[in-house]
C-alpha cells in the first residue's frame, strides 16, 4: 500500500507547492536532531524529509495522485484501474528496471562514468561538559580525526604532472556491458566496470601520499562554539568540519554531542534546577535570611519564613538554567527550586534538652497526640490508594 506522503506533512492533497513548503519547515524544526536528539524524532525527520522530496517533485507527486509510490522499488499498487507502471517515471524506467538500462539487440543507453569526486560523510565526536559549562556556555577545543583533503596532490588523487587516462576495459563509460538470451529476446545488463570501479578513468601514477583518494586522515583541533543551555544529549553541528569526501569532495558536517556531567548540589530537570537546603529545626521554627550560592548568579540571600515545615520548596524565579531555543537563540530562563530538610538534632546534653523540655511545657506539648487524616492529606491518599 501506498504511503500517506500528505498525511505525513499533514497538507491537504490540493496544498500549493508554498503550502507544502512551509509545513516541511515548521516540522523539520521541530524534528531535526540538533533540537530533538530522541530516536523516535530522528524516525519522523526521516520520513517527513522524504515526504518533502516527494511532493515538491511534479513527477513523482503526479505518480501519489494516481494512487502509487515514486519511493518504492516496484510498480505502484493503487486500487481500480490505477496505472500498473505509476511508480516509473516512464518507459525507459520501466526498460531499466527490467533490462539493466537497455532492451533488444540495440546499443542500450548506459548511466555513464560517475564522478571521482564524492560528498564526505559525517562525523560525530562526543564531549563532556559540567553542568556549569551547559549553564554558561562555553568555546570548546576538540580533537578530532577525520579525513582531510590531500595538501600534496589537492584532491586530484595523481602525482605532480601525472594525468588520469581512459579505461581501457570500459572505454570510459564506467561499466561493463553483456547480452543474454530470455525469452524477452535479448537482454542487456551492465555492472561497474571493476578496473577503473565506474570512474571510466584509471590513475596511472597515483599520489605517492594519498594512494589516489585525494584525501589522507589527519588529527587537527576544532573549536565548538558550545552556546549557554545546552543539555545531555543535544548535538551541535559544524558545518563543513566532518570527513572530506574521495577525489577531495565536499566535506560533511561534525557533529558534536553533549555529554553533561552530574552534578554534585544541583540536579537538572529541563531548564529547572533543583537542589536541597539542610535548616536547623531552631532556624525553621524562627525563620530567618541566609546566604546560599547559585551555580549561575553566585551568592543570594534566601529567606526562611518562620515556622517552615519539612519539604518545604521554596522557588527562585528565573534562577535556573537558561532556555536554549531551536534557532539558537536563549529565551529566559529556568527556575531554581530549593527544597528545605528541616535537621532535628539527635545529640544534646542535658542543658539542651531542659531548655526544649520547657519549651515543649510552654507551648503544651508534653506529649504526641494521634492526628486526624486531613493533616497528612498526600500520605494517607497513597495509602488509601494502595488499600483499595
Amino acid at each position: 500500500m501506498a504511503r500517506d506522503y500528505y498525511g505525513t506533512l499533514g497538507v491537504a492533497k490540493n496544498a500549493t507547492d508554498q503550502e507544502i513548503k512551509r509545513a516541511y519547515r515548521k516540522l523539520a524544526r521541530e524534528l531535526h536532531p540538533d533540537v530533538n536528539p530522541s530516536e523516535d524524532a530522528k524516525h519522523r525527520f526521516g520520513e517527513v524529509t522524504t515526504a518533502y522530496e516527494v511532493l515538491s517533485d511534479p513527477q513523482k507527486r503526479k505518480i501519489v495522485d494516481l494512487g502509487g509510490d515514486p519511493m518504492d522499488g516496484g510498480a505502484a499498487r493503487g486500487g481500480g484501474g490505477g496505472d500498473p507502471f505509476g511508480g516509473f517515471g516512464g518507459l525507459g524506467d520501466i526498460m531499466d528496471a527490467f533490462f539493466g538500462g537497455a532492451a533488444g539487440g540495440g546499443g542500450g543507453r548506459g548511466r555513464g562514468p560517475r564522478s571521482r569526486v564524492q560528498p564526505g560523510s559525517d562525523a560525530l565526536i562526543r564531549i563532556g561538559l559540567t553542568l556549569e559549562e551547559c549553564a554558561t556556555g562555553i568555546d570548546k577545543e576538540i580533537t578530532v580525526d577525520t579525513a582531510i583533503l590531500c595538501d600534496l596532490c589537492r584532491g586530484a588523487g595523481t602525482a605532480a604532472g601525472a594525468t588520469t587516462k581512459t579505461c581501457d576495459t570500459c572505454g570510459g563509460q564506467g561499466e561493463i556491458q553483456s547480452v543474454q538470451r530470455s525469452f524477452l529476446g535479448q537482454v542487456v545488463t551492465a555492472r561497474a566496470c571493476p578496473v577503473c570501479r565506474g570512474f571510466g578513468e584509471v590513475i596511472t601514477d597515483p599520489c605517492r601520499q594519498c594512494g589516489g583518494d585525494g584525501r589522507v586522515r589527519s588529527r587537527r583541533t576544532v573549536t565548538a562554539k558550545v552556546p549557554p543551555g545546552v543539555g545531555d544529549g543535544m548535538r551541535i553541528r559544524l558545518s563543513g568540519q566532518g570527513e572530506v569526501g574521495p577525489g577531495g569532495g565536499p566535506a560533511g558536517d561534525l557533529y558534536v554531542e553533549i555529554d553533561e556531567a552530574p552534578h554534585d548540589v544541583f540536579i537538572r530537570q529541563g531548564n529547572d534546577l533543583h537542589c536541597k537546603l539542610s535548616v536547623p529545626m531552631t532556624t525553621a521554627a524562627l525563620g530567618a535570611k541566609m546566604p546560599m550560592d547559585t551555580l549561575i548568579d553566585g551568592e543570594h540571600e534566601l529567606e526562611i519564613e518562620p515556622g517552615t515545615q519539612p519539604n518545604t520548596e521554596l522557588v527562585l524565579t528565573g534562577k535556573g538554567m537558561p532556555r536554549l531555543r531551536s534557532s539558537g537563540r536563549v529565551d529566559g530562563r529556568g527556575d531554581l527550586h530549593v527544597h528545605v530538610e528541616v535537621v532535628v538534632p539527635t545529640k544534646l546534653d542535658e542543658a539542651q534538652r531542659e531548655l526544649l523540655r520547657e519549651l515543649a511545657q510552654t507551648r503544651g506539648e508534653d506529649s504526641p497526640t494521634l492526628a486526624g487524616n486531613g493533616k497528612h492529606g498526600g500520605l494517607f491518599s497513597k495509602l488509601r490508594t494502595k488499600s483499595r
